[in-house]
């Protein structure tokens, strides 16, 4: 969830563009709440949509998620792929993968979703196959070896979608605590590679 609702763009714009996005019911509704509550880092509800918007409009059948915390994305994502579609998402904590699968379902998609379990940089080496559409969202120190990772497993013509890539504004400007740090050098150095 965004710590500040103009932490990008001027309030005012932001405001706008929050009266644009419908509110999300149902099952995201009480993800977002439970994430709030419990201090769980999620997808903005917009980033939400534009992985499912961008799942659709490539006509996306297995994605592969780097950081599932309690599986909004996937859900979102399977929302916007084929009905055969599949995510396999990568988590190393046995509490949010827990939590996810209670998320998957309710969501009735548990089938369509392979967790790998373990840590990313250890994980993907493993994996087989390609993949439509690849989603960073993870320690952002790694978001490099992400990359190198993952690319060898995207099909031609897939999608690479990173999250955060801003950091809430911290990228290009001042960084916000002595804990946000280490990962805005490395988000800057992501970005300029």
């Amino acid at each position: 969830m965004k710590a500040r609702l103009d932490a990008i763009i001027r309030r005012e714009q932001a405001e706008y563009l929050e009266r644009l996005h419908p509110a999300s019911d149902g099952l995201l509704a009480e993800m977002e709440a439970h994430a709030a509550a419990h201090k769980v880092p999620i997808a903005d509800r917009e980033v939400a949509r534009f992985l499912e918007i961008t799942a659709r409009s490539i006509r996306a059948r297995r994605a592969l998620e780097i950081g599932m915390a309690i599986g909004y994305s996937v859900i979102s994502l399977l929302r916007g792929m084929t009905g055969d579609g599949t995510v396999t998402t990568i988590e190393p904590s046995e509490e949010m993968i827990g939590l996810a699968g209670g998320f998957f379902e309710r969501a009735g998609v548990i089938d369509r979703v392979r967790v790998e379990r373990g840590f990313a940089l250890d994980v993907l080496p493993r994996l087989e196959g390609t993949f439509d559409l690849v989603y960073l969202d993870a320690v952002k120190e790694e978001y490099s070896d992400y990359l190198r990772l993952s690319l060898p497993l995207l099909r031609s013509g897939g999608v690479v979608i990173a999250d955060n890539l801003l950091w809430g504004g911290q990228v290009a400007g001042e960084v916000s605590s002595a804990d946000q740090e280490s990962s805005t050098e490395a988000l800057r150095g992501f970005n300029r590679d």
